[in-house]
This record gives C-alpha cells, structure tokens and sequence, in this order.
C-alpha cells in the first residue's frame, strides 16, 4: 500500500492518540448522561464541567461562557442568527468581511430574507479587512460585527484587536470563528475585546462532529435549539460527552506544545516557500506573507491556474494530498473562490490555488516529497501548453 503524505491541515487533522486514548473510557465505561442524578450521570458532569473549564483557559475566558456545539457551521449561524434575532430591537445592520466562510455568508443571505441589512467589509490584496471602511459603515442600527481570525483558504490573520476596540466603543456585539486559529495561535477574548468566538475540534487534532461558541456573559442572544435546557439554556440537546472530553484534550495538547508546533511548521511553511520561489518564475502567493497561520501556504502558478484540478489529481495518485482553497467549498459547485476574488483575483485566478497546510505529524521528509513531485507534475502540466 502507497504511503500517504497529509498536507492538508486546513481541512481537517487526524486524532491524536493521545486525544482517542483520553475519549475511549466515555463510549464504554463513563456513559451516563450529564443531565442524570445517579453516579454514571455525575461522572459524566463532571468531565462535561472539567472540560469546559480547560477549554475557557485556553482562550482566557470563564467556563460558564463555554457553550458546547456540534462543530463551527452551527457555532456560527448560533451566533450571527442568535444575536441578530435577540437584538432585532435595538438594529437590523450587520458587518461581515467579504472572506468569511460559507457557513457566515449563506447565514446572512438568510437574514436578509428576514430583514436584516448585510454590509460586506472589503478586504485588500493581502486579505486584511480595510479598518477605515469598518469605521465608516457602523451606522446607530448595526448590532453585530463578524470576522473570522484567521481566513481557511489564504491563512491571512485579520486585525482582531483593532476591530474589537472599535466594537466596543461603538457597543456592537464582536464575533469571530476562529476554527483554523484557535490551538494554532494565541487567543484572547478579553484583550482583543471578542464577545462571541467560534472553535472547533476537528482541526486541532480532536474529533469531528463538535465544537464551541465562547460567549461572554451579559450577551444578548437567542438560542438556536429548544429543548431540555441543556447547555445553560444556550443549545438544547444531550451532550455528545466523548468529543467534549476528546475536544478539551486536543485543545490542552495544543496548549502546551503551541510555541514548539508553531516554530516547527512555520519553518517548513518558509523551506517551501523558499523552493517555489527558486525554481518556478510564474508562483505567487495568496494571502499576506507575514501576518498568516503559522501552518498555512497557499499559491499559484500564473498562467496554469486552470490546471489546478490535475496538478491535485496528479499529486493524489503520487500519495500526496493538498487542498485546492477550502474543503467546505471546493467539492460543491466547483464556483470560483470568493475569497480570492475579494482579494483582487479573476474568476480564472481564482479557481488556482493551492493549499498546503502543515501540521503536528508533517515532517521535513514529507515536504522534500512535495517538492519532488511538483518538480514532475508542473513539468507535465508545462509540456502541455508547450
């Protein structure tokens, strides 16, 4: 069987085995339901309470303004619909940044429908939200002001902090989704002045299927889900108990090796960068090349953007996987990426990127094999249009 070499982080990690070990005792042993008096119920509170009160310090906030989700799409419409329909008397204006991902633009598209007015923050070249636009479209009626911490396809890490201390001193509500930041990054809700904040387990080696919304107390907002209570009321439904423990645990591991981890990848994020520079005159790089995920690359080649697809499909069948922008997008429809196309980019250009997103297992190995086998694949792609 062909060894496989992961490079796309971005999309998704494996789980740690350390995080499947921590997980395995709450499918088998500890299976009682947090909601239930008698002694399996307690126990399952009580990694329900201890994993809260891990994943709060991760991000400098109290356990009680951790609200578990099942993942970042629903953490995300809770917020932005949670917040719009709550504060619906106070304003119907919303912000967001032209790049934020599917699951936040298609929720405002929805509540247009219902009303609400959507303001789409451009963003420059590198991707950076223009913070004299934001200034200028805050109007008395806007309620919320969303942008993501760190954008999934081109890595750029927005200026968080600005945009929160203008959020404040205008007293709008400030949400980011911070899936590909969090674990990867250092967050704080209270310095940047973040009152809503998106995470997810899934891409920091944790399981899939849960995540969190983080927010703080005194915050306005409605809730998605009905039912049992669950969730301080916040997001009804029995908590899916082995991701949380699993979640809290990836997020502790991160904790603790993020200052190695971000050092390791950013050096072999540079030793690629270095290569695709020195042996190929048409790349260019998506995104800022300075304020971006430790862990992010994603490029071009002029002129071969619509070769994308079958550089992909040629390095798959070499046994190496990357990303062509985002994975929640770039399987349905096959549309131009928006986010590229905000940065400046052609419909054409746009449909080029390649993501390479490095992680805890990648090794400089594994990036010698990536630079082998572009060597090969572009020059087959080149021998066609030669």
């Amino acid at each position: 069987m062909q060894q496989r070499i992961y490079l796309d982080n971005a999309a998704t990690t494996c789980i740690d085995k350390r995080v499947l070990e921590t997980m395995m005792p709450y499918f088998s042993d500890f299976y009682g339901n947090p909601s239930s008096l008698h002694t399996l119920g307690a126990q399952a509170k009580e990694i329900l309470d201890q994993s809260r009160l891990n994943i709060a310090n991760c991000i400098g906030a109290e356990p009680d303004e951790i609200i578990f989700t099942s993942g970042g799409t629903e953490a995300n419409n809770f917020a932005v619909k949670g917040i719009a329909f709550a504060n619906r008397y106070k304003g119907n204006h919303i912000i967001v940044s032209a790049i934020e991902h599917d699951c936040i633009l298609n929720s405002c598209k929805w509540l247009e429908e219902q009303g609400f007015f959507i303001t789409n923050l451009p963003v420059d070249n590198f991707g950076l939200v223009d913070i004299e636009t934001l200034k200028r479209v805050i109007n008395p009626r806007t309620i919320l002001v969303s942008v993501m911490y760190a954008n999934n396809e081109i890595g750029t890490i927005e200026p968080v902090e600005e945009i929160g201390k203008i959020c404040r001193q205008h007293n709008i509500y400030f949400h980011s989704d911070a899936c590909q930041s969090f674990g990867k990054v250092p967050i704080d809700v209270n310095q940047a002045n973040i009152d809503l904040l998106t995470i997810n387990s899934h891409k920091i080696y944790g399981p899939k299927g849960v995540g969190a919304l983080y927010i703080r107390k005194g915050t306005n907002i409605t809730p998605l889900l009905h039912g049992g209570g669950q969730e301080a009321g916040y997001r009804s439904s029995t908590e899916n108990i082995p991701g949380i423990a699993g979640f809290a645990k990836a997020a502790e591991l991160c904790m603790l090796e993020m200052a190695t981890e971000m050092q390791k990848v950013t050096k072999l994020r540079n030793i690629l960068t270095d290569f695709l520079f020195s042996n190929y005159e048409n790349v260019y790089i998506n995104g800022h090349a300075e304020k971006r995920l430790p862990g992010h690359l994603s490029f071009s080649f002029h002129g071969m953007e619509g070769e994308t697809i079958r550089l992909l499909f040629l390095l798959d069948e070499m046994g190496i996987a990357v990303s062509a922008g985002s994975a929640c997008s770039s399987n349905h429809g096959g549309n131009a990426s928006h986010v590229l196309q905000a940065i400046g980019l052609s419909p054409f250009e746009a449909r080029g990127a390649i993501r390479v997103s490095f992680g805890r297992f990648t090794t400089k190995k594994d990036i010698d094999a990536l630079t082998n086998a572009l060597n090969s694949t572009v020059m087959q792609l080149n021998s066609i249009f030669s």
